[in-house]
């Protein structure tokens, strides 16, 4: 169940474990090119995944490392490498990921029964016979919808997503504009227990491919603090100690960590995980991160990102970011 829990202001930070970055954001040349230029957008519109300011977007190289950083990974099985939740992973194929369901702005809206109706915005989704539901109608997973308004650039994600009888259900509901900073009220939850949007931290196979990930991943632990820190809006932990990690916690991959028989897709992902990281947005598999739903994937790039060591991973400090508690605009 996903619990309010009090937020707590986030300490100013000096690095305690590890090496703080220097303040030069410049990364290794070889690596930034892997990760081109521009932006994506969502496939089959012209929208970007929020302003090209916004926290999902920052680069953290420079960013120290967090004073809890190390308490943090003490409970976080940092013995595992990491899981790609997508693609031909436990060799579910295609069907294994979040999927994504872009519609025009005529698509039918419906009113949606939430079970946490308190913290979700009730108003009419674009659900439909034509909306992807992560791992089928009959999964007894999350049942994440994410349906992109392509007509006026519009996120609505869904968690617990089901349809009875003509009547739509789901757990939590919350919605974005594609071009708004906004976030959600303190203390709401989203189809994520962090409270954020799931789709930015996805990865989409559109920009893996071409080399354009501008943006950090989502990821999941199992064992998370009953706080949250900015951008995150609601936690759903089962600790009430700093010495585990809140929602919203963000975690660099080390510029020291260099595979050596990675592909080129596989190495813009290592890329963009040291220069965006990877952000604790729901309870889970310990180092499982996001991507989409695709029947893409390459079979060789997954079973490269399964080798990322979790150890070579240290959380970072972005208290510097925040412009302000209610947006997600960075300096």
């Amino acid at each position: 169940m996903r619990v309010r829990a009090t937020a707590l202001g986030m300490v100013a930070a000096l690095a305690v474990t590890g090496t703080a970055y220097a303040a030069s954001t410049g990364g290794n040349a070889s690596e930034d090119a892997l990760l081109g230029t521009s932006a994506r957008p969502v496939v089959g519109t012209s929208c970007a995944t929020f302003p090209a300011d916004n926290y999902w977007h920052a680069d953290i190289r420079g960013l120290p490392v967090d004073q809890h950083s190390r308490a943090w990974l003490s409970h976080m099985s940092t013995r595992l490498d990491l899981h790609p939740d997508f693609g031909p992973s436990f060799g579910a194929g295609p069907d294994y990921g979040i999927p994504i369901t872009v519609v025009g702005h005529g698509h039918r809206r419906v009113r949606v029964h939430f079970h946490y109706a308190s913290e979700s915005d009730r108003v009419r989704y674009p659900l439909g016979h034509d909306t992807r539901i992560e791992g089928g109608r009959r999964s007894s997973g999350d049942r994440h919808a994410i349906i992109v308004d392509k007509g006026v650039c519009k996120l609505y994600e869904t968690y617990a997503t089901r349809e009875k009888n003509g009547r739509w259900y789901a757990g939590s509901g919350a919605v974005w504009s594609l071009s708004s900073d906004a976030l959600r009220p303190d203390g709401w939850t989203s189809a994520d227990a962090a409270g954020l949007p799931i789709l930015p931290g996805l990865l989409r196979w559109n920009e893996v491919r071409h080399g354009d990930i501008d943006h950090a991943i989502r990821f999941t632990t199992d064992i998370t603090s009953t706080h949250h820190i900015w951008p995150a809006r609601h936690d759903a932990g089962s600790r009430r100690s700093w010495k585990y990690p809140p929602m919203g916690a963000r975690f660099r991959l080390r510029a020291s960590y260099h595979p050596t028989d990675f592909g080129k897709k596989a190495m813009a992902v290592v890329a963009a995980m040291k220069k965006y990281g990877l952000v604790l947005a729901d309870n889970g598999s310990p180092w499982y991160f996001q991507g989409e739903q695709n029947g893409r994937w390459p079979d060789s790039m997954i079973e490269q990102l399964k080798r990322i060591p979790a150890s070579k991973f240290v959380a970072v400090d972005t208290s510097s970011l925040k412009v302000s508690d209610d947006s997600g605009a960075t300096h």
